[in-house]
């Protein structure tokens, strides 16, 4: 029998149309809420690790002063899509892309607590994963690398991220999973590895070099300059306003504001354009994927 969403007419290789994706969003939704928490765990670290590389990656990047202020975003930015890359790919759960499972819950398909559940599981998951990797990097002495000037770059992106007014953050915040979030949506579309890659790329890329704020980055970020600061502190601007309280301040809005991002502007909005009052979701839950 053919699949529902492979007719004969169709090869193999051509994408998935907007309204068939919206259908895959609502239906990975649903097994999402629902994995079993050990799982769900242990793939939010991954999730928080694998941000973490990207931003590692971005941090060295940027950290050559002979770049160009576009050169170095841009080049940074498309470094950072290692990141999502690797959740969608190897596998994981990111608490930016849960954001998505609004599409479920709108549908009713999925409930308030597991839809809560699943995000206040994840998000500590991927703190967890993306703190974690920061010690690690810390210790590997990674920092000292380019004669400290990527420990310098560490602490100065830390430091504009605690330091940044309240309103900038929040609305950074929810342009950012606009744009993870329709990275996600466009690697829904693809059947390769390249399809997927080439979906996540521009619109992390783009995020990224417009300095946007992503709240697992900067679970990544921070941490890793507090380390930095209690070792050997560096002297850039803001440095000695990195602390806990401020990480939390940053968290907080950032997390609210990729929400909005994520869950309103880009779940909510398609669920009214191909989903509400749709048919019910028929394609086979065999075909998830995690991100």
């Amino acid at each position: 029998m053919t699949a529902p969403y492979e007719p004969d007419r169709r090869a193999k290789f051509d994408p998935y149309s907007p309204r068939e994706i919206a259908e895959l969003v609502e239906n990975v939704g649903i097994v999402k809420a629902r994995l079993p928490l050990l799982q769900l765990a242990m793939l939010g670290m991954l999730a928080g690790a694998f941000i973490g590389l990207g931003a590692l990656y971005f941090t060295l990047v940027t950290s050559d002063a002979t770049l160009g202020f576009a050169a170095a975003r841009v080049l940074g930015g498309v470094a950072f899509s290692l990141g999502l890359l690797l959740v969608v790919v190897a596998g994981a759960e990111l608490f930016t892309g849960n954001n998505l499972l609004a599409m479920a819950w709108a549908e009713g398909k999925v409930s308030t607590p597991e839809v809560l559940h699943n995000w206040t599981v994840v998000c500590f998951a991927n703190f967890v994963g993306a703190a974690g990797l920061a010690a690690l990097v810390f210790f590997s002495g990674h920092l000292g690398m380019n004669g400290g000037a990527v420990a310098n770059q560490a602490v100065r992106i830390a430091a504009a991220k605690v330091t940044m007014p309240a309103a900038e953050m929040f609305f950074r915040s929810v342009l950012c999973n606009i744009l993870v979030c329709m990275a996600i949506w466009m690697a829904f579309a693809g059947r390769s590895v390249i399809d997927k890659a080439i979906a996540i790329v521009f619109p992390i890329s783009a995020f990224v070099a417009a300095g946007f704020e992503h709240s697992i980055a900067n679970m990544y970020f921070i941490p890793l300059a507090m380390l930095q600061q209690a070792a050997a502190p560096v002297a850039v601007p803001g440095a000695d306003l990195i602390d806990t309280a401020r990480m939390l301040r940053n968290l907080g809005i950032v997390i609210a504001g990729n929400i909005v991002g994520g869950s309103v502007l880009v779940a909510l909005v398609y669920h009214v354009i191909y989903r509400r009052g749709g048919p019910a979701p028929s394609r086979s839950d065999s075909d998830r994927q995690h991100g």
